[in-house]
């Protein structure tokens, strides 16, 4: 049986880039990605939403996304859904759901034309990162 875990978004950087590093040395960035949703509701009125997603990058791409990407900029994400759990200091169980990025393309004009966008990840499973 096949399985498929895949996401692509397209929206405007929601925070600048952050990059940390793995005890190995190895580049982490992460940063956030909003995408709107226009719609009418049944009685006519015009509606927008918009959806947040945490992206996190490894090696290569996450020192193009840090060097290249900033807040506003619009970009193109493709990746899979990975949600981790950790307990906070209160003793709660948290949640978080992020967009593992294997392909970050920089639709801003300026930005395309000074570097390239997309790097293929190394094989393997993503290090713990150092805060």
């Amino acid at each position: 049986m096949a399985y498929l875990n895949r996401v692509m978004i397209i929206g405007n950087v929601g925070t600048d880039p952050e990059m940390r590093f793995t005890p190995n040395g190895n580049p982490v960035t992460s940063f956030s990605v909003a995408t709107n949703r226009t719609y009418n509701t049944p009685e006519g009125v015009k509606k927008e939403e918009t959806e947040w997603f945490s992206v996190v990058t490894w090696n290569k791409l996450a020192e193009n996304c840090n060097q290249f990407l900033g807040k506003g900029r619009r970009v193109y994400v493709e990746g899979r859904l990975r949600t981790r759990s950790w307990e906070g200091q209160d003793g709660q169980k948290h949640y978080r759901t992020e967009v593992i990025a294997n392909q970050v393309l920089f639709l801003d004009r300026e930005v395309a034309l000074r570097t390239p966008s997309e790097a293929t990840p190394e094989e393997g499973q993503p290090e713990e990162v150092i805060p």
